[in-house]
């Protein structure tokens, strides 16, 4: 157990959450249950690296960090991430629209 990663130096609550309800947001690494997401084994895919969604609910863990409820788009899970997990999708990255009538060439 001496291998296990603590951020112990690190206490988000001081300021404001990085991330707002309904601002989309992307997974940096692959996450896997860790046991507390039911319904599914220990070490399944909840959210593969790269995978969008939108932040849903924010919380707090051990009195030090914010922790986002996400629902990612393509699996349609809800996972709770860190910060550390997640980065933020650019407005202009966000939605492609199709094109409006009058661009759609004849």
């Amino acid at each position: 157990m001496s291998n296990i990663v603590r951020d112990s130096d690190v206490v988000e609550l001081g300021g404001p959450p990085v991330f707002k309800f309904g601002e989309m947001v992307r997974a940096n690494r692959t996450i896997r249950n860790d046991g507390t997401y039911p319904g599914k084994e220990i070490g399944d895919i909840l959210a593969k690296k790269g995978a969008a969604g939108y932040v849903v609910s924010i919380g707090t863990f051990l009195q030090q960090f914010y922790i986002y409820g996400v629902e990612f788009l393509e699996s349609g899970y809800r996972v709770g991430m860190k910060r550390k997990e997640l980065d933020p999708v650019d407005a202009c990255e966000e939605v492609d629209d199709p094109p409006l009538p009058e661009e759609i060439p004849s």
